[in-house]
């Protein structure tokens, strides 16, 4: 039977399925040309937008210390802070503090002692090594070296503790 009518043809969206194959192929192929540029695009896109965030950051902070630096030229604003800060007084000023009842000053920290909570065993062994250690006397002090005096033939001896001549 070789007259025979074949059935009818399959389509998918109207067309062939040869057809739709080959479109499928087509549009996936496309897909995975314009991918790798758009995740390209998108992260280049991230991150112009974090520099231009860091950009903005930066200009204020050099507007603060533009204006920081002016200040420091007004010779009223440097008295200021030398009274503020350094507790500095004007001649013929008597200074005064203030010291409420039940106030009390923040602790001082003892900086005798070097903080050491979570250090590794092995520290423990090098710091003799790398830290200098306090000497535990002051070193003696020297006498007052005395120079020495012209004999009679105009010639200056040198004593034997200071180095002079032994015997």
């Amino acid at each position: 039977r070789s007259g025979a009518r074949p059935g009818p043809e399959r389509t998918i969206l109207g067309l062939s399925t040869a057809r739709a194959v080959v479109l499928a192929m087509v549009l996936c192929a496309v897909v995975l040309t314009l991918a790798m540029p758009l995740s390209t695009y998108l992260s280049q896109r991230s991150e112009a937008e974090q520099v231009a965030e860091q950009r903005e950051q930066l200009e204020a902070d050099v507007a603060r210390l533009t204006r920081e630096n002016e200040q420091a030229d007004d010779p009223a604003h440097v008295k200021a802070q030398a009274r503020e800060r350094l507790q500095y007084v004007m001649p013929g000023e008597t200074p005064y503090q203030v010291q409420l009842p039940g106030a009390t000053a923040p602790p001082v920290e003892d900086l005798t002692k070097p903080k050491h909570d979570n250090d590794p065993w092995y520290t423990d062994l090098w710091r003799p090594i790398a830290e200098p250690q306090p000497t535990p006397t002051a070193p003696p002090a020297l006498a007052p070296t005395v120079p020495p005096e012209p004999d009679e033939a105009g010639t200056m001896t040198i004593p034997d503790d200071q180095g002079g001549p032994t015997g």
